[in-house]
């Protein structure tokens, strides 16, 4: 795994391009998983999810031109059969992790199993 710590999205060439280097390829090649789980511990986070997953926040990571953009919501993930989502985890180019609480976030990654996968996994998170 690689990690690009923006703290507000992709909000500028330099960072855009530090991005691009991690990728290995264009942005318009590359599959994404948004993670909005962070945000729903906050009041109107629900809202809030919506808004970056449109591009209309002040996070820029959803609305890039990605060849996909899927949706990976941690606390479903411990009912639901691994083989439903590990799939759409393996084959990830990038994990947009939006902001919000960290320890909300900590919580869902170790029970969702994603912590666990994270190590081994070919992609770069983008938080």
């Amino acid at each position: 795994m690689r990690l690009l710590l923006t703290s507000a999205g992709i909000k500028n060439e330099r960072i855009k391009q530090a991005l691009l280097e991690l990728l290995g390829k264009p942005i318009e090649e590359c599959t994404a998983l948004c993670i909005p789980t962070a945000i729903y511990a906050l009041p109107g986070g629900t809202n809030y999810a919506w808004n970056f997953f449109n591009g209309d926040f002040s996070t820029p990571m959803c609305e890039l031109g990605w060849k996909s953009v899927g949706v990976l919501e941690l606390s479903t993930l411990p009912s639901l059969d691994e083989a439903v989502w590990r799939p759409a985890f393996d084959e990830a180019d990038v994990l947009l992790v939006n902001g919000g609480d960290p320890l909300f976030l900590h919580y869902w990654m170790k029970q969702s199993g994603v912590a666990q996968l994270l190590p081994d996994w070919n992609g770069v998170y983008v938080a």
